[in-house]
């Protein structure tokens, strides 16, 4: 069972985002669709290549593909240069070409980093996304941000590199840890909360069915927020303008992550805590009401999504911040409500950021 969720249309690439339950043994007829005739490098880590490569090798496989698999070890501390170094002298032992198609099959670390070495490798590979997480599914997989981590800061070495299809198996979330799913919501929140108010109702509508993963219902859900990602990412390709109100609650959250060496938190988990950090940056500006304040906390909550934290050097959340590539001449741009579905970017002064921090990081 499939649906087309949504079509990317930019001046790069146009592809398809289809979303379905069961669904991976149609990923060598989508690919071959396309009209690819070399070979398939699948790239996946090892939790979600113990799950799934048996079954996308051998859909590939049944429609003639000869299929090479490249695995690393699971998490973000995959996501460096020295993962993709060592990615690149497989693609070289195995004399890949640029006709030959790799695939990403995991999550956002594995979207992330196969697609960066696609687009960086014989100066630009084809790549198609399997997203097996729910941030994958409804964010990271769509819109052809690629990249690694550097010690220093999340993302900062990357492009743009649009995929030829994205295909999301809405079933794979139920092999998730219940943490990783948890985490994943948090970017479908913030496409409510910024882009779609009807997303936002249905999540607040249907809360208990959504964790419960309740086919009918998270497969509509993941759709529109897969499709209003798409929506964005067709009008702004390269973050020049629309596309920075997907940046929501990640200033805080990247360096709540860069802080914490990658290791402590979630990405949805870090970035909950930096919407919570935005919402009450909006208030204070006098932007929005307690109310939206109020309703933001409390449907991040009753996901099990965190809104504060502690044990965090707030010294070092701020050195992080002002690294953060959304920053221009040394100012950072914030992402701030000014009613649900509504957004402005603008700069903030340090104090209120400093005051707001303190209330997010708690000792």
């Amino acid at each position: 069972m499939l649906t087309l969720a949504a079509e990317v249309k930019t001046a790069s690439r146009h592809y398809p985002v289809q979303v379905g339950w069961e669904c991976l043994d149609e990923v060598g007829r989508l690919v071959r669709e396309h009209g690819f005739q070399g070979r398939v490098v699948m790239v996946s880590d090892q939790a979600v290549a113990s799950l799934y490569e048996r079954a996308v090798r051998g859909s590939l496989e049944a429609v003639g593909f000869p299929v090479l698999h490249y695995e690393v070890p699971s998490g973000e501390a995959s996501k460096t240069l020295e993962s993709a170094g060592r990615i690149y002298d497989f693609l070289v032992e195995h004399r890949i070409e640029r006709s030959d198609l790799v695939v990403a099959l995991g999550g956002g670390m594995i979207g992330d980093l196969a697609g960066f070495v696609a687009v960086t490798f014989l100066r630009g590979l084809s790549w198609a996304v399997l997203p097996t997480s729910l941030l994958a599914m409804t964010d990271a997989s769509i819109g052809g941000k690629t990249g690694v981590n550097h010690p220093r800061a999340k993302n900062l070495i990357g492009a743009f590199h649009q995929p030829v299809l994205v295909l999301a198996d809405v079933s794979t979330l139920s092999t998730l840890p219940e943490r990783e799913r948890t985490s994943g919501w948090a970017e479908v929140v913030k496409h409510g909360l910024t882009l779609d108010t009807a997303l936002l109702d249905l999540l607040e509508t249907h809360v208990e069915a959504l964790r419960a993963l309740d086919p009918k219902i998270t497969m509509k859900t993941v759709a529109l927020s897969a499709a209003a990602k798409a929506a964005v990412v067709s009008q702004d390709e390269r973050e020049s303008g629309l596309r920075r109100v997907l940046n929501y609650g990640h200033t805080i959250g990247h360096a709540l992550e860069a802080a914490t060496g990658y290791g402590r938190f979630l990405h949805g988990e870090a970035v909950a805590v930096g919407m919570m950090g935005a919402v009450r940056l909006s208030h204070r500006l006098g932007l929005v009401n307690e109310l939206l304040v109020a309703r933001q906390e409390s449907l991040l909550a009753a996901f099990g999504l965190p809104t504060h934290c502690s044990g965090v050097d707030r010294e070092v959340v701020g050195m992080a911040m002002e690294l953060d590539k959304k920053s221009r001449e040394g100012e950072v741009r914030w992402v701030l409500l000014t009613a649900a579905g509504k957004t402005t970017i603008r700069p903030v002064p340090s104090a209120e950021v400093a005051a707001v921090l303190e209330e997010l990081v708690r000792p």
